[in-house]
């Protein structure tokens, strides 16, 4: 019988290694959950946990499937006779289950900076039980998969599926090998190699090349790319499927190649244009009446699926932060409009007939024309008129923008609850991956209840967040994965006292003063893109970004006080870092004023870089926030000096010049950056301003940009104690 169990046991795990479905005990009645493609897999669960905490520590996990917990996901965890039991109705659920007597039940936490594990040998009593108000639990931003993950290794993507998985969020938008599925559809189309290769961006600009905002920008990519492309995609989507993940991929959206015209020399592109590129790296769109939009759309889902299985979420957006090449005429500018949805649903329909159509709501209540919003009611509804409200899916990325920046009515109100289509509630807590410390939880905590007491939401089934850019500004992801499983407000102080014992195990009177003043400045402050002085091109104009209240001085210092409690803590220690660096960035930028003002207070100017090179070693002494990280991953990708040279150069253009007009968008406050790129820009523009000083420095960033570079920077043995240092020095 031992023997009979061993092997069965083996068989078990080689099924899941090369994904072939297995059925557990819970599944043997073929159990279901809202989606035809998620069974409950508690064995998925168990081996996520076996990855986050060891042997020892997930063996103390058992996990049941219980179909009396109807509806959304849902689950019950218990610790009972040495064993912590987790009874849920999805396999997001049981993760999710786990976590919650991880995080509330041993106060711990596992995050992208590190991980802090405490469960005694005498597990704590604890008993929760928690239905989801939502379906689904939406995750990722479509250039998350530029500022972020355009470059990660198959390990770095196993840690953020885990990730995903315990923090209860099931629907990943990921890039899906889009542009080797692209390819190979274009190719059976009969573009040549020569064609393809002016369309596709360099990898970190994909996204916007999915768009249509650009194409050909820093392209040339290597051939041996597509298939590490494709190998990469068959583990992220095996894994996501196996842990219950309904992932949302590309599709076909209408742009093509120049190249198509020679093909189809009657055919009428219409040609897109953003944010100032040139007309060689503009986009063009097929007319919604070309049969062309569903032979290749439809052939692009029938390709991807032959790839990599059937999917059912795909995403598809045509016009993201542009102007929808319209017929004056307002009726037929309309009916043009529900063609060009139409094309795109039947591309997808005619590929996959079960498919669901994904589109972002970005663009919508944000993208004026003449100073009027393009995007009316009628022109939206008219874009959706002809798509069942079952087929549909708009993600409502930014709801903290509709109140807090653009000063208008939430999109679900303003567009009657999308008119019946399905809809999910989410944040765009982060831009361009800026590692400024910003947002406002406590709209975050209680924001989202608002839309599910609203009468009209109509089909409002899922909640999420999609950032531009992630790996900054943990509380802050900590807090949304709270949230969306939460069918209520919740109490901000409660929670951040929580947080803090998991997250330092330490929530002292004075930890507790520390974060109700970061709640009243840094973490009670919106800001579109927090950046610093410093990281923008010398004499280019400047608006402070960044909170800097007293309050946020008085918490940094409150913070640095509760060292000796926390000295165990390496999550405390990376959160002193990010807190003091951002204090110091401040002190810079008042430094780098002053020499505006006055170029000849060299004074100011040598403190201002010499904290610059402070700030550089702190950085260097983070898990996270390093460009040697940003630069090796992108290095990876080569087979040989040239290709990894390609990659490093476009990895960081992107955080840099950009192109176009998005210069300094994507700036990272990291070790590495500040000191070899910010720092010396600042020390040519001293040393050298004169009529063709842009232009000279225009050429050291392009230089910059395509040298390889090597981390100079040393971090600090003791970084908090360095801190202290610093701040008094710099008291104010």
């Amino acid at each position: 019988m031992v023997r009979f169990k061993f092997f069965g046991f083996i068989l078990l795990s080689c099924l899941l290694l090369i994904g072939l479905p297995v059925k557990t005990d819970a599944q043997k009645s073929s159990v279901l959950l809202s989606d035809s493609s998620a069974l409950v897999n508690p064995v998925a669960a168990q081996r996520m946990l076996l990855r986050v905490l060891g042997k020892k520590n997930a063996d103390r996990f058992v996990f049941k499937y219980e179909s009396s917990l109807a509806g959304n996901s849902a689950y019950k965890v218990e610790a009972v006779r040495g064993k912590v039991v987790v009874t849920g109705n999805s396999t997001e659920a049981l993760c999710r289950g786990c976590y919650d007597y991880l995080k509330n039940g041993c106060q711990s936490i596992v995050c992208w900076s590190g991980s802090r594990i405490h469960i005694p040998e005498q597990l704590p009593n604890y008993r929760h039980e928690v239905q989801s108000p939502y379906r689904y639990h939406y995750y990722f931003n479509i250039v998350t998969h530029g500022y972020t993950t355009a470059y990660w290794d198959w390990p770095r993507w196993e840690k953020e599926i885990d990730w995903m998985a315990l923090h209860g969020l099931n629907m990943p938008l990921i890039e899906g090998a889009h542009e080797a599925i692209l390819y190979r559809v274009f190719k059976k189309m009969g573009l040549t190699d020569g064609e393809i290769a002016h369309f596709f961006t360099g990898p970190a600009h994909f996204p916007w090349n999915q768009m249509g905002n650009i194409v050909g920008w820093d392209g040339n990519i290597p051939n041996s790319y597509w298939k590490k492309q494709v190998a990469l995609t068959h583990r992220i989507v095996n894994r996501m499927k196996e842990l219950g993940m309904h992932p949302i991929v590309p599709a076909f959206a209408g742009f093509v190649p120049e190249g198509i015209k020679r093909l189809n020399p009657d055919i009428a592109l219409r040609q897109l244009k953003w944010n100032g590129f040139g007309q060689k790296y503009q986009a063009s769109i097929l007319p919604p009446d070309s049969k062309l939009f569903r032979e290749i759309g439809s052939l692009y889902v029938r390709e991807w699926e032959k790839e990599f299985g059937k999917n059912k979420f795909y995403l598809a957006d045509s016009f993201n932060e542009m102007e929808v090449p319209l017929s004056a005429d307002s009726t037929k500018a309309l009916n043009e409009l529900s063609l060009f949805g139409n094309s795109v649903y039947q591309s997808i329909k005619e590929g996959d007939p079960n498919a669901v159509w994904v589109m972002q709501g970005w663009t919508f209540p944000c993208f004026k024309l003449n100073g009027k919003l393009f995007w009316t009611p009628e022109r939206l509804n008219a874009l959706c008129s002809k798509v069942p409200d079952d087929k549909l899916m708009i993600l409502d990325l930014a709801n903290e923008y509709n109140r807090l920046e653009w000063n208008i009515d939430p999109s679900w109100k303003m567009y009657h609850g999308f008119f019946g289509k399905m809809w999910i509630y989410s944040f765009i807590p982060n831009m361009g991956g800026d590692v400024g410390l910003n947002g406002r939880l406590d709209l975050y905590a209680s924001m989202p209840c608002e839309a599910l007491n609203y009468a009209g939401k109509k089909n409002l089934t899922g909640f999420g967040f999609a950032p531009e850019g992630i790996e900054n500004n943990e509380a802050v992801y900590e807090l949304l994965s709270d949230v969306g499983w939460s069918a209520s407000p919740i109490d901000i102080n409660d929670w951040v006292a929580g947080y803090c014992r998991a997250r330092y195990g330490c929530a002292s009177a004075r930890m507790l003063s520390a974060w109700k003043l970061f709640l009243k400045s840094c973490y009670g402050s919106f800001a579109d893109h927090p950046r610093y002085r410093y990281q923008f091109r010398p004499s280019e104009d400047y608006a402070e970004t960044v909170n800097s209240s007293p309050e946020f001085t008085k918490g940094v210092k409150l913070f640095l006080d509760c060292s000796g409690e926390c000295s165990a803590s390496r999550l405390y220690q990376n959160d002193a870092i990010e807190f003091a660096v951002q204090y110091l960035s401040l002190v810079v930028d008042r430094k780098l004023v002053a020499c505006e003002k006055n170029p000849r207070d060299t004074v100011s100017f040598k403190g201002a870089m010499d904290l610059l090179d402070q700030m550089d070693r702190l950085m260097a002494s983070h898990p996270l926030n390093r460009l040697d990280r940003w630069v090796n991953y992108a290095r990876k990708w080569g087979d040989n000096p040239q290709e990894a040279n390609y990659y490093e150069a476009n990895a960081k253009r992107l955080v840099t010049t950009w192109g176009g007009e998005v210069n300094d968008y994507s700036v990272r406050t990291w070790s590495g950056m500040i000191k070899d790129y910010y720092k010396v820009r600042w020390l040519k523009y001293q040393s050298s301003v004169d009529s063709g000083y842009k232009d000279r420095l225009k050429v050291w960033e392009e230089q910059w940009i395509r040298k390889p570079w090597k981390s100079s920077s040393i971090e600090f043995k003791n970084p908090v104690e360095q801190i202290k240092w610093l701040l008094q020095k710099y008291p104010e």
